[in-house]
């Protein structure tokens, strides 16, 4: 028989196999989770580098639509300034025509005051420092050149430089995620653009070149509202004095009138009138008004444009010829026993129009109706060679969303538009990602 220590001999060296064995399995579990460990690490670099490729892309695109709507609030601007460059221009050209009645006494300042009151005596007297704001002079040159620079700036400036930032999106978009990406793997050198691309992307048809005539004319008239000095400059001062028997409740009046407008075509214009109207009567007619023109100016932007009130395109230089009343019955169908405005003056600032130069409402960008509800996204995948050999795959995705900072006062919910600069960028939901030889 095998003693016992014949038997433990012949067993020495076994554990030693099994140990190899084991070791074997072991160095082949940890290489494979090495390598495991080397692709999670990869998938990772590439995930957090294409994350930020995407994000920056949609940050290009929200600068860009922001920039679209502070050009927007720029365009808003620009109308607003060139309604009060025309109103001044119209006040100007109202003081000079008044330094011209003030001077060949038609009417006398003595008389306004003493029907008006000293107030409206000292003011017509006070135009006499306006003398020659009527002709295209300095005054009115300059004031006429600001308007031109201004238009000037809405056409050659802000519309070209909406267009070539829409055109330009794309591109720059696109550079910015390669940007991100070279500076995340330097060592990919030219080759970083391999294998990316773009998809799912709703840029084209999100934005649209609109008519300044539809939406902006309503928005520019709003705004306008806030502004005293083009609001409606329309005034009466009526005379004390009973004139007349037979119509014992009229009295004599001074009529202001002035209004600035956008017109249909997208055009400012503006008008300024004063009359003294006096009251008189004989036995044809009754009683009416006989009109003083004091002061007028018309300024309108277009040759297209017309004076909205009464008028008539030749008025008399004066009636010596020729009773006010009875040329009113032939020449023209205005009232002038009920009516309210300064016909008279009305011509005279048609015949002495002083015409600057406006091509109307641009046309700008904005939302796309049908796309005001979604966000402007986009995905971007990307195949880049990672370890043992494998073509590691990754896909993000980003938007750009419109936000306000704080909710409406009036607790409307805004769309998206492009005349509030509230965009941001965002990433989006992930499609599953892939590693594959």
């Amino acid at each position: 028989m095998m003693s016992q220590v014949d038997l433990r001999q012949r067993q020495q060296g076994q554990a030693l196999v099994l140990g190899l064995l084991l070791l074997s399995v072991a160095m082949l579990a940890f290489l494979r989770y090495f390598g495991l460990g080397q692709v999670v690490a990869a998938k990772s670099r590439q995930t957090h580098a294409l994350d930020a490729a995407a994000y920056s892309g949609a940050l290009v695109q929200a600068r860009a639509l922001n920039t679209l709507a502070y050009i927007n609030r720029a365009h808003v601007a620009h109308q607003i300034a060139m309604a009060h460059l025309v109103t001044l221009g119209s006040w100007a050209a109202l003081g000079g025509t008044q330094a011209r009645q003030l001077t060949m006494g038609n009417p006398p300042a003595y008389l306004i005051g003493m029907m008006f009151g000293p107030a409206h005596g000292a003011a017509y007297q006070a135009a006499r420092r306006a003398t020659g704001f009527d002709r295209m002079a300095q005054t009115q040159g300059e004031l006429a050149q600001a308007y031109a620079s201004h238009e000037h700036d809405v056409r050659q400036v802000l519309l070209k430089s909406q267009s070539d930032i829409v055109d330009s999106v794309v591109g720059a978009r696109l550079a910015a995620i390669q940007a991100v990406l070279a500076a995340n793997y330097p060592e990919a050198g030219a080759t970083v653009a391999n294998h990316l691309r773009l998809d799912h992307d709703n840029w084209f048809g999100y934005i649209s070149y609109v008519s300044g005539q539809q939406y902006l004319r309503s928005l520019v008239l709003d705004l306008s509202h806030y502004y005293g000095f083009l609001s409606a400059r329309n005034d009466t001062a009526y005379n004390n004095w009973s004139v007349d028997a037979r119509c014992p409740a009229l009295r004599h009046q001074l009529r202001r009138r002035g209004n600035t407008e956008l017109d249909a075509t997208g055009r400012w214009q503006s008008a300024d009138t004063l009359s003294y109207h006096a009251l008189r009567s004989n036995k044809w007619v009754g009683c009416y008004y006989r009109e003083y023109a004091m002061g007028w100016a018309w300024i309108p932007s277009a040759a297209t444009q017309t004076m909205q009130q009464d008028h008539v395109q030749n008025p008399p230089d004066n009636f010596s010829a020729q009773d006010f009343w009875r040329w009113v019955q032939e020449a023209t169908d205005w009232d002038i026993v009920s009516g309210s405005d300064n016909p008279l003056a009305n011509s005279k600032a048609v015949v002495n129009r002083q015409r600057w130069q406006g091509g109307g409402l641009p046309a700008y960008f904005d939302i796309h109706r049908g796309a005001q509800a979604v966000p402007l996204g986009f995905s971007v995948s990307w195949q880049y060679p990672g370890p043992q050999g494998l073509m590691v795959s990754t896909r993000s995705a980003a938007e750009t969303f419109f936000d306000r900072p704080q909710a409406r006062n009036d607790g409307r919910t805004e769309m998206a538009n492009l005349f509030h600069p509230y965009w941001q960028a965002r990433l989006a939901g992930h499609a599953l990602d892939t590693a594959r030889p």
